[in-house]
């Protein structure tokens, strides 16, 4: 008899070699063609609806390695909602309108760019986008991302952009809407205003000045001191090109300042400045007066070069954190400057235009850069002798998040959304306590920034966006919007796109017989300026969630970058509750950038740029979705070849369980051969406890979204405990029992039962390979595992006193273990059966042990295993457990040619001389 033909080895058409490269694709295939997503929704219908609403991403570009992370969390998120019996639609958005399009429009055009109109650029630009949403589209499906690719979101749609009009409407409406000049963020290279979130910190060189203002009035009367003296005034600035813009030097009415009779004349200063003034500017000086400023407030300074006044003012913003607490103060360069000038009632000046240069009537130094006159405007203040020092300074300065350039404040006519009006700004303070940030500083982040932030300022003067619905007037100059007339206005977009504004006529726009409300006249005409895109995208509460059947607002989840708290939440929050009263969102999950291997951002010209694209073609969509659930996302995350080479041995130990596991449930029909749970032996007990643990452990992890414990989990308990332990004991009770023995059943039930939760608990990560291994799997089930619901709970398996008696097992195997590498080492035996080991133990271990002993040689995989009461001859001596000695020697007998095992009772049967009394009772 050909023994070997007797045994129950593995049988699977499972392939160890996971090809993910290639397997995956077909897979997504498969999913479109049997209508997956479909399904999913269709097998929603009824049960309790969760919406996770997607932050669309900007349609220019391939997808870099931060939306890989960012589009695979949420796809992990709303399979796990979907498993755990919820209906979660996912659908899918784009941000296609905005500057870097338009950019690359023009970049792509080269000249051709000259001889085209607005509409011209805008349908190029339309095309443009429209490409990359496809490239996009599909590089997210290969990610196994599960969604309503077909019918995505674009902000670029028709009836979105009469959406985004609509809601303007409504600012305008309710009066939060109004055309104010005021100084904002300002690109003179992208020739646009910026909002908050399209602007960045980086270091940037400054020169830092120190100059003197001369007081032009007598101050005897209220500074004794000071009679018959000339005084000045110091301010600080790190922006020279500013000083033409000067009308005011600001003072902090708490403040005590300081007269110091100096080499360059009385100079003022506040007093908790006066020293380390001095020595920044190498003067010795003496104190000769000390006052509060409101003595000056009103008092007149000469401008350094300019035949014009600079009134002294008190304001609460001065610090002395820098420089002299006295401030330079140019009301059309500096939201605190404008907002003190308002109050005081400075004109709102700025010399600068829209290109970033002086205008031609500015005196000395119309028509140049501003930056480059930073050294025109020093070496001025040279030549009238009001510098006092000059250095330069690196220090944060903002930039164009766009095309990284330095920008100015620059008081220009812009559209507003006020954070006074209707009490928005203390009803977003208040919606943000009622929303649930994850992580919970992601609430403090957000507050600050709404308590402090200035006006939104929501025009761009640009051609791609969503024009901003008003009118001036051309008889009279009044600006009109109207909510009546914008409401009109996007209805006609959302059948004819906004593009229609820069086709159709003001007259063919507006409803019939409008006039401007204050003079009459008909003549009426557009608005050039566009809709900051922050706005486009915060709108998609309004656009997206509230029409749909399907989807809800406010929604229970969004989730992004942790830069989104200045950008989408901020813009969401601000246009809900300006217009709802309500945040769009019930919770917010935030997650950090990925990092290069050694903590550093990526960078095409560092060179360390991780690709999606080179990852999938490497490792597989799966190896990389392990990562994203590897990391604890919270937190900036790191990948690098060699993390991602961890994560593929990782991911390649879960799936060699699943095949070793797959190999020996082959034809064992789970609901006839499923063994009870009482009759089970208490090893396949004691992993059915094991496995309950993993359920609850990673159930409650999705719950609470910390997926990277559910890679933790999941590899321990396939490397520790099944693979190192339980797995490693069954082979030879799989291999070589009968096969329909209630031991090789009982056996089969357990395995079936891991690996069916094993496939549905790793399904939301390793998307691909859990359904490729459930198509493999005994029984009926649904067609995929994507259809299925998790495992359910069974607390009644759990047995804590059984579990503590197999922990001591483990701890003596270990110490078994240790022995026989040693005698392994020592040529006393080559493999583990042809040992024999000997224990002993103090009396309690020693009777513990005893209840065992049929067990130990198929525990400790050696031939023979007997306790004893004492050892002769070399022994092995625990470190861990006191008193336990094992002492290895070859195992005797004769080996067993089917099992392996070395028996003293070969031949006992003569039909089967060559194998043991256990494997002759398998084949007869």
């Amino acid at each position: 008899m050909e023994y070997k033909d007797t045994l129950n080895l593995p049988q699977t058409d499972f392939p160890m070699k996971a090809n993910l490269n290639q397997r995956e694709p077909e897979m997504l295939e498969k999913w479109e063609q049997n209508g997956l997503y479909n399904k999913l929704e269709e097998g929603g219908k009824g049960k309790p609806l969760y919406i996770l609403h997607d932050g669309p991403p900007y349609a220019n570009g391939h997808i870099h390695i931060g939306h890989a992370l960012n589009k695979t969390l949420k796809d992990i998120l709303l399979k796990v909602k979907r498993m755990e019996g919820f209906h979660a639609p996912y659908v899918p958005g784009w941000d296609c309108h905005g500057l870097p399009i338009e950019l690359q429009v023009e970049k792509n055009l080269g000249s051709k760019k000259h001889s085209m109109s607005k509409l011209e650029m805008r349908r190029e630009c339309r095309s443009y986008a429209a490409k990359f949403v496809d490239i996009q589209r599909e590089e997210f499906k290969r990610l196994g991302i599960l969604g309503d690719w077909e019918n995505p979101y674009l902000t670029m749609n028709y009836e979105y952009e009469g959406l985004t009009a609509a809601e303007l409407a409504r600012f305008a409406h309710n009066g939060g809407l109004y055309r104010g000049r005021k100084p904002v963020h300002w690109c003179s290279s992208c020739v646009t205003a910026l909002a908050e979130a399209e602007v960045e910190y980086a270091d940037h060189t400054s020169p830092s000045i120190y100059v003197r203002f001369a007081l032009q009035e007598d101050l005897a009367a209220v500074i004794p001191a000071l009679a018959g003296k000339q005084a000045y005034i110091v301010i600080w600035t790190t922006t020279p090109w500013t000083i033409p813009a000067n009308l005011a030097v600001a003072l902090h009415p708490e403040f005590d300042y300081v007269a110091l009779e100096t080499e360059k004349g009385v100079l003022i200063v506040a007093e908790g400045l006066k020293d380390s003034f001095l020595a920044a500017v190498g003067l010795t000086g003496t104190v000769i007066a000390t006052f509060k400023a409101g003595v000056l407030e009103r008092k007149l300074c000469k401008h350094p070069f300019y035949d014009r006044d600079s009134v002294v003012l008190l304001g609460e913003h001065v610090t002395l954190e820098a420089g002299t607490g006295c401030v330079h103060t140019a009301p059309g360069h500096g939201q605190e400057d404008y907002e003190l000038a308002l109050k005081e009632g400075l004109q709102i000046y700025n010399p600068v235009d829209n290109h970033g240069k002086y205008l031609a009537d500015v005196e000395f130094f119309g028509g140049q850069q501003v930056f480059p006159a930073n050294q025109s405007v020093i070496d001025k203040l040279i030549e009238v002798e009001a510098l006092l020092q000059t250095s330069q300074i690196v220090h944060s300065y903002p930039h164009c998040w766009r095309c990284k350039k330095p920008i100015i404040f620059r008081a220009t006519e812009q559209w507003f959304i006020s954070m006074q009006a209707n009490d928005l700004r203390d009803k977003a303070l208040k919606a943000i306590d009622e929303v649930e940030w994850i992580p919970k500083w992601g609430r403090e982040r957000i507050y600050g920034m709404i308590e402090n932030r200035p006006d939104w300022c929501v025009s761009r003067q640009r051609s791609w966006g969503v024009p901003i619905t008003a009118f001036s007037c051309s008889a009279c100059g009044e600006y009109i919007a109207d909510g009546a007339v914008m409401d009109h206005i996007a209805e006609i977009f959302k059948k004819e796109s906004s593009d229609v504004w820069f086709d159709w006529s003001a007259e063919k726009l507006l409803p019939a017989g409008t006039v401007c409300p204050k003079c009459g006249s008909a003549s009426l005409e557009k608005e050039n300026d566009i809709l900051d895109v922050w706005f486009d995208s915060g709108v998609s509460h309004a656009a997206v969630l509230e029409p749909s059947a399907t989807l809800r607002s406010p929604a229970d989840l969004y989730l992004e970058g942790s830069d989104q708290h200045r950008g989408w939440f901020h813009s969401s929050l601000l246009e809900s509750v300006g217009t709802r009263g309500v945040a769009p969102y019930k919770s917010v999950l935030t997650h950090g950038f990925v990092l290069d291997g050694q903590g550093r951002k990526m960078s095409k010209s560092v060179g360390n740029v991780v690709a999606p694209e080179d990852v999938i073609k490497k490792f597989g969509a799966d190896v990389l979705r392990l990562w994203v659930s590897a990391m604890d996302y919270q937190d900036d995350t790191r990948i690098s070849q060699e993390i991602l080479t961890r994560v593929a041995e990782a991911y390649r130990r879960i799936r060699n369980t699943c095949r070793y596991i797959l190999g020996n449930i082959n034809g064992f029909d789970p609901v006839s051969q499923s063994v009870p749970f009482a009759e089970m032996p208490e090893i396949d007990r004691w992993a059915l406890h094991q496995l309950e643990i993993l359920k609850e452990r990673v159930l409650t992890a999705y719950q609470e979204m910390e997926f990277h414990v559910i890679y933790q989990e999941v590899n321990g308990f396939c490397t520790t405990e099944m693979s190192s332990f339980y797995l490693d004991i069954l082979k030879d009770r799989m291999y070589t029992s009968k096969s329909d023995s209630v031991e090789r059943l009982s056996a089969q039930t357990v395995m079936f039962r891991i690996l069916d939760t094993l496939v549905r608990v790793l399904a939301p990560v390793l998307s691909f390979t859990s359904d490729e291994v459930w198509q493999f799997m005994p029984g009926q089930r649904e067609d995929s595992v994507h259809l299925a619901e998790f495992p359910a709970r069974h607390p009644e398996l759990l047995d804590d006193t059984l579990a503590a008696r197999w922990e001591r097992i483990i701890k003596v195997r270990a110490d078994v273990s240790k022995a026989l590498e040693l005698a392994r080492v020592a040529k006393t035996i080559g493999h583990s059966l042809d040992a024999a080991v000997t224990i002993t133990a103090p009396a309690e271990l020693f009777d513990f042990l005893q209840g065992y002993a049929a067990e130990l040689n198929s525990i400790f995989i050696v031939s023979k295993a007997t306790l004893a009461t004492d050892l002769e001859g070399e022994y092995w001596a625990s470190e861990n457990l006191e008193g336990l000695k094992i002492q290895v020697t070859a195992a005797p007998g004769v080996k067993c040619e089917r099992c392996w095992y070395y028996s003293e009772e070969l031949g006992t049967n003569p039909e089967h001389p060559t194998i043991c009394p256990k494997c002759t009772q398998a084949v007869i």
